[in-house]
């Protein structure tokens, strides 16, 4: 029987809205929330409800040695559960049991201290860690040498960029050897050879025997990491079982409502990057009137892109990624790989992107949206921007279409125009 390193059971977190929890406020501070408190009886007003559950009633067991994924949208209630497990916070209600060492990357840097040197660093979190200085001085050269930071290892981190104070907390996590390792949106930040690197340290860690949590936007990522995943729902564990369910589960959820030729507001969806430029809708059409406009096996495809953007700018990198329902990348329609640069003006723009023939089975997928300029990080990365329905056009009982599995390339054009043109068409499409 395989022993659970980690075992959560009926657990909840509640915060109560509106209070002053501080506990170092001052004497005024408490006089005048108390008379605020005596002017809102005397009005007969009422104090809105104030209790916020961020968990509430999650249970689920990690085995030794495996790596479970957790996945759900913004707000659902993933940092709050590894800042549980990482005993930052306590629990309202239920139970937690770890057997082991803990180690928790839950953000970039977190437990640094910005005025040390990366050096003082590293020794001082395998010391909170529980290790010997003997332990860290054997696995020094390692960490250093993983992080890519040996030419600043003696400089205050204070002074690092984001992606050196990333590569420096991972590897200290990963490497301090904790029995368990709790890891939230690593991936987020970073180019994508470090990604590669992320994960396949991570995959190593299982290999040792030790335990990974992994929370993560990075479907495909979970998938490849992870046998099993568990999905949150507005503080819920709504699914748990084998990845590919799971993430198939969460990339039903939420998706908005498309139809061709009617732009689909991305506005108010969950994103990453600096937002220097950012998609705020999207058109599409096959251009065949027979289809209705929804895209066809081996027929072209073509998206309009409005893009805000904060000043002229250059794009060397655009991409509609098209995924299909257990998270794997299919299309990539990226300038970059076509050797297209796109000039953007301040304010709105039109970018159009037409692939010339949809390599697809019939079926339905998710669009995927990213704006970068070649430096790793990006300007926008939508997620599961909107559901797209490839069609087969061929009259029923003629035969099925034949087309390449997996992965395929596509060959597309690029251009951008000035959005007024399109102004008049503004029509978003319903969520």
């Amino acid at each position: 029987m395989t022993t659970a390193a980690i075992r959560v059971a009926n657990l909840g977190k509640r915060y109560e809205l509106g209070r002053a929890l501080d506990p170092s406020r001052t004497i005024r501070e408490a006089l005048t929330e108390g008379a605020r408190g005596a002017l809102r009886a005397l009005r007969g007003q009422r104090r809105a409800p104030t209790e916020f559950w961020a968990l509430r009633d999650v249970s689920f067991e990690v085995a030794r040695g495996e790596a479970m994924g957790i996945i759900g949208g913004n707000g659902a209630g993933k940092s709050t559960l590894l800042k549980l497990l990482s005993r930052i916070t306590t629990p309202s209600t239920g139970r937690i049991e770890i057997r082991g060492r803990v180690g928790s990357l839950l953000e970039v840097g977190t437990g640094f201290h910005p005025d040390l040197t990366g050096r003082e660093n590293v020794f001082l979190n395998g010391a909170i860690l529980g290790m010997r200085r003997s332990e860290i001085a054997r696995k020094f050269d390692e960490i250093v040498a993983f992080a890519e930071v040996d030419r600043f290892i003696d400089t205050p981190v204070k002074r690092y960029s984001s992606g050196m104070y990333l590569r420096l907390a991972f590897s200290v996590a990963a490497h301090l050897e904790p029995e368990v390792l709790l890891v939230d949106e690593v991936l987020a930040v970073g180019d994508a050879a470090f990604q590669k690197k992320c994960l396949g340290k991570m995959g190593d860690v299982t290999g040792e025997g030790r335990t990974v949590l992994f929370v993560s936007h990075n479907t495909d990522a979970v998938q490849r990491l992870c046998a099993h995943s568990v999905l949150l729902q507005s503080g819920r564990l709504t699914a748990a079982g084998d990845s590919s369910d799971v993430v198939r589960k969460y990339l039903s959820l939420g998706l908005r409502t498309s139809e061709p030729g009617e732009w689909v507001d991305v506005t108010q969806l969950p994103r990453r990057g600096s937002g220097q430029a950012r998609v705020a809708s999207v058109l599409y059409s096959s251009g065949n009137d027979l289809t209705g406009g929804h895209p066809y096996s081996l027929g072209p495809l073509e998206f309009i892109l409005e893009v805000v953007s904060d000043s002229a700018r250059t794009l060397s990198s655009l991409a509609v990624v098209i995924r299909d329902q257990g998270g794997t990348n299919l299309v990539n329609a990226d300038i970059a790989t076509h050797g297209h640069v796109i000039q953007l003006e301040a304010g709105r723009n039109a970018v159009r992107v037409r692939i010339a023939a949809l390599y697809l089975n019939p079926g339905q997928y998710t669009v995927d949206l990213w704006l970068g300029d070649g430096t790793g990080a990006g300007f926008d990365h939508v997620e599961s921007a909107f559901p797209l329905m490839v069609l087969d056009p061929r009259p029923a009982g003629t035969g099925a279409i034949t087309v390449v599995a997996g992965a395929v390339p596509c060959r597309i054009t690029a251009s951008v125009e000035p959005f007024a043109e399109y102004r008049s068409a503004l029509t978003v499409a319903s969520s």
